[in-house]
C-alpha cells in the first residue's frame, strides 16, 4: 500500500538519536486512512493507549496498512517497548521499503539497544539512497568514532566536505577524530590549514591551548588575541588568555584580562566559579597572599555581575576562609543561604563553616534550622550537637540523639553515633550505668567499632572493675589500629591495673612513636608502668614531659609525682 500524504510531528522518536520525523498519513478517503488520523490525532494529545487501540483495529483489518504499523512502533517507542516499536517498524519497511523514514527510524532503534553494526549497516544503505541529507553522513561519522573506526570516519568527513564544504563542525570533526588516532601533530595541522582560509574564535582558541601546551606563550597569546578580535567577549579566549599571562608572571596583565572574563556577561558563571576556585586551592599560598587585595578586586567584580549565583557567593566564601577572614565568609555562606532557602548544598556549606569557624551558638541554631527545612537529613542535627557539646548544653546533646534513633531507626551508621555519643555524654555527666548501656546498644549494631570498644574499656579501666572485659575490647581495638597511640595507651594501662607492667610497657614504647609525647596523659601513664618496673630514672624523664604537656588534664599530676620522688628517696 503506498502513501502519498506527508505530515510533520515535532516529538523524537527514540531520546537523542532521532530528531523531529516526518512522517506519513493515508489518504483519509479510505476507512483505513480515516483510522490513522484519529490514531494520530490521539498520539499528537499523548493518548498512547488510545492511539494505539485504533490503529491495531487498522491493521486487523488491513494488514498492509503500513503508515498504521508505522504509528504503532511511534506509541510503542513512546512508551519504551522497543521490541515492539521493532517488529511494528519491520513491518512498516517490508511493505514500503523504500520509505526514508521507516527506515531512519528502525536504525535508531538499533543504536538506542546497543546494536552499533546494524545501525551502521542501515546507515549506509540510506546514505546510499539519500546521499545529499547532510545528517546522515555526520550521524556515520559518529556511529564509526563509537566503534573506533575512525579510518572510516575520517573518509566520510571527506565525503561531507566534498558534498557540502567545509564547515568548522567538520573541522572539528576531523580534529578530534585524527587525535583519537594519535596523530596529535596532524590534528593541529589540520585546524591550522581551516584557520588559514576561514576565521573562527573557537578554532583559535583551540591552537593557541595546543601551543601553550607545547610552551610557546608568545604564539599562544597571538592566538588568543585574534579569536578575541573576533569575539571580544568569547569566554574561552579571554580565560586561556589569563592563564597564559599567570603562568608567564605577567601579573598586570593577567588580573586585567581576568578583570574581563570575570566581568562578561557572556561567559557563564559555572566557568568563572572553577577558574576562580582553582586559583583559590590550587596555587602556592605566597601567590594568593601576595596578590590578596587584587584577588579581592576579581571577586567583587564577579558577585557583581552574578550577586547570587550559588556557586561563585561559595567560591568566594571558601576564598576568604583560606585567608583568614572568617567574617567576609560567613557573610557569603549566609548570603548563599538566603538566597537558596531551598538548597541542601548551601544550607550544608554553611552550617559546615560554623562548625569549621568554632562558632557554637549559631552552629546550634543554624544545624537545627537546617534540619527543619530538609528534615530527611539528620546530619544537621548532628552538627548542631557539636555545637551544643561545646557550648555544655548536655541535655540538648541527648536531645538530638534521640531524635536521630526516632527518625533514622534502621540506619546502622546514625543510630551507631547516636548511642555513641550517648554513651560519651552520660560518662561526661557521671552517669556510668547509662553510659555502659548505651555504649552496649552501640555495640549491637557494630561489635567491632573500635571508638566505642575503646572509650568503654578505658572508662572500665578509670573505675577499676571489669577488667578482663576491658582486656578484651581493648585488645580488638590494637588489633585493628596497631599504631593508633590512644588505644596502646588505653591496652597497656589495662595490663598496668592487671599487675602487669613487664607486658605494658612495649604497648607503651610503640605508642611514643606515633604520637603518644604529644600526650600529658599517655606519658603519664608510661611513667607509671616504668616506675612500676623501677626504672626511676627513664620514669622521671616522662613524668617531667608530661608536666611540661599537661594543661590541667591531670590536676594530681605535679602532686603524685612529688610522693613519687619522696617514695624513691626512703
Amino acid at each position: 500500500m503506498k502513501i502519498l500524504i506527508y505530515i510533520i510531528l515535532s516529538v523524537s522518536l527514540i531520546a537523542s538519536t532521532l530528531c523531529p520525523i516526518q512522517a506519513q498519513t493515508p489518504r483519509p478517503e479510505s476507512r483505513g486512512g480515516n483510522m490513522v488520523v484519529a490514531a494520530v490525532t490521539k498520539y499528537n494529545e499523548k493518548d498512547y493507549a488510545g492511539a494505539e487501540a485504533v490503529l491495531k483495529q487498522a491493521v486487523a483489518e488491513d494488514p498492509e496498512n503500513d503508515a498504521a504499523w508505522y504509528y504503532l512502533a511511534l506509541c510503542a517507542s513512546a512508551r519504551q517497548d522497543m521490541a515492539s516499536a521493532e517488529e511494528y517498524l519491520v513491518m512498516a519497511h517490508e511493505l514500503d521499503p523504500s520509505n526514508f523514514w521507516y527506515r531512519y527510524m528502525l536504525a535508531g532503534i538499533y543504536s538506542k539497544t546497543g546494536r552499533g553494526e546494524l545501525t551502521v549497516s542501515m546507515y549506509e544503505k540510506l546514505l546510499e539512497d539519500f546521499p545529499k541529507k547532510n545528517d546522515l553522513y555526520l550521524k556515520l561519522v559518529e556511529l564509526y568514532a563509537a566503534q573506533k573506526e575512525y579510518e572510516k570516519a575520517l573518509e566520510t568527513l571527506k565525503e561531507v566536505e566534498t558534498v557540502f564544504g567545509m564547515t568548522e563542525s567538520i573541522a572539528v570533526y576531523r580534529f578530534n577524530l585524527l587525535r583519537m588516532l594519535g596523530k596529535q601533530e596532524e590534528a593541529y595541522e589540520s585546524l591550522e590549514e581551516y584557520n588559514s582560509r576561514y576565521s573562527s574564535p573557537y578554532i583559535l582558541s583551540t591552537l593557541a591551548d595546543y601551543e601553550m601546551s607545547m610552551y610557546n606563550d608568545s604564539t599562544a597569546l597571538a592566538y588568543y588575541d585574534e579569536a578575541l578580535e573576533l569575539a571580544p567577549d568569547y569566554s574561552p579566549a579571554l580565560l586561556g588568555k589569563a592563564e597564559t599571562l599567570r603562568l608567564t608572571r605577567k601579573y598586570d596583565d593577567y588580573f586585567s584580562v581576568l578583570g574581563e572574563f570575570v566581568e562578561s556577561s557572556d561567559s557563564p558563571a559555572d566557568a568563572k566559579s572553577d577558574y576562580l576556585l582553582a586559583v583559590v586551592q590550587r596555587s602556592d599560598p605566597k601567590f594568593v597572599n601576595s596578590f590578596m587585595p587584587r584577588i579581592d578586586t576579581i571577586m567583587n567584580k564577579v558577585l557583581a555581575v552574578h550577586p547570587k549565583d550559588s556557586m561563585l557567593l561559595q567560591t568566594a566564601a571558601i576564598y576568604y576562609y583560606s585567608t583568614g577572614r572568617n567574617d567576609l565568609s560567613k557573610k557569603c555562606f549566609k548570603e548563599n543561604v538566603d538566597a537558596w532557602p531551598d538548597s541542601f548544598s548551601a544550607a550544608a556549606s554553611y552550617v559546615e563553616f560554623l562548625m569549621y569557624a568554632e562558632e557554637w551558638e549559631e552552629l546550634s541554631e543554624a544545624g537545627r534550622k537546617a534540619f527543619s527545612d530538609f528534615p530527611y537529613e539528620t546530619a544537621f542535627l548532628e552538627m548542631a550537637s557539636v555545637g551544643d557539646y561545646n557550648l555544655k548544653a548536655y541535655d540538648k546533646v541527648l536531645e538530638i540523639c534521640g531524635t536521630v534513633l526516632e527518625k533514622a531507626p534502621n540506619d546502622s551508621s546514625k543510630t551507631l553515633r547516636a548511642w555513641s555519643t550517648m554513651g560519651d555524654i552520660y560518662h561526661q555527666l557521671g552517669d556510668s550505668k547509662k553510659a555502659y548501656k548505651a555504649y552496649d546498644k552501640a555495640l549491637k549494631v557494630n561489635p567491632d567499632y573500635v571508638y566505642v570498644l575503646n572509650n568503654y574499656a578505658y572508662f572500665l579501666s578509670e573505675e577499676g572493675k571489669s577488667l578482663k572485659k576491658a582486656y578484651k575490647m581493648s585488645k580488638k581495638t590494637i588489633e585493628a589500629e596497631p599504631d593508633n597511640a590512644t588505644y596502646l595507651d588505653t591496652f597497656g594501662w589495662i595490663l598496668y591495673l592487671m599487675g602487669n607492667p613487664l607486658e605494658a610497657k612495649p604497648f607503651f614504647k610503640h605508642a611514643m612513636l606515633y604520637g603518644g609525647k604529644d600526650s600529658a596523659v599517655i606519658m603519664d601513664h608510661y611513667a607509671e608502668v616504668l616506675f612500676a618496673l623501677k626504672e626511676y630514672d627513664l620514669a622521671m624523664v616522662y613524668w617531667n614531659l608530661a608536666m611540661k604537656k599537661n594543661n590541667g588534664e591531670i590536676p594530681d599530676l605535679e602532686e603524685r609525682i612529688r610522693k613519687r620522688k619522696q617514695s624513691i628517696m626512703k
